[in-house]
């Protein structure tokens, strides 16, 4: 994906269009929002949307990347990598992270699991929400590997049962979900060490 427009520039019509559907995306999901209201949030011609994004399925997959860049390896994967000194560290900061999160006006829930329910496993947004999903168990694993954990794929299938667990959690009001999930968390590298 192109890189974001210049900080202080106007932003091109491309990046207004994903600008303007990210929030929409990812507050209601991929369903409840009509091409539209994208184009008058974003103020370009229908025209001009259909010259960037020649479907809203484009769009969506579009909002998918963006989501991926700045949810899982920003706020994931470099959030927690800061806060830890070690691997293991690293994996537990995972939930100081969401904790943090979850008690700000960003929490929106988990985009990727909205768009797969919404469209189903053998859709191509549906795919491509498995897929993202699946680079954040990655991530896991690798920390895992690193903290010298063993099956680190079975583990990080269960770590991440923890995530999304504690994500709808915080979206069903409970706040705690993410400290909860990381005493699980702490249960769990003790399992496979």
């Amino acid at each position: 994906m192109p890189a974001r427009d210049t900080p202080g520039a106007t932003p091109s019509a491309r990046e207004r269009i994903l600008s303007a559907s990210y929030d929409l995306f990812a507050r209601r999901g991929v369903r409840g929002v009509g091409v539209d209201e994208v184009i008058e949030r974003s103020s370009v011609a229908k025209a001009t949307f259909y010259k960037h994004f020649p479907s809203k399925d484009d769009l969506v997959l579009a909002f998918l990347d963006r989501r991926e860049e700045e949810w899982i390896r920003g706020l994931i994967e470099e959030g927690s990598q800061a806060r830890g000194e070690t691997p293991e560290e690293r994996l537990l900061a995972i939930f100081d992270v969401l904790d943090e999160w979850f008690r700000s006006d960003a929490f929106d829930g988990i985009s990727f699991v909205t768009v797969l329910v919404e469209m189903g496993r053998d859709h191509p947004l549906g795919q491509a929400s498995i897929e993202r999903l699946n680079h954040l168990r990655e991530v896991i694993k690798r920390r895992a590997e690193l903290a010298g954990l063993r099956s680190p794929a079975e583990f990080a299938q269960s770590w991440h049962i923890l995530v999304k667990g504690s994500i709808i959690g915080a979206l069903s009001g409970d706040l705690d979900a993410a400290n909860r999930a990381k005493a699980m968390g702490a249960s769990l590298i003790e399992d496979y060490r």
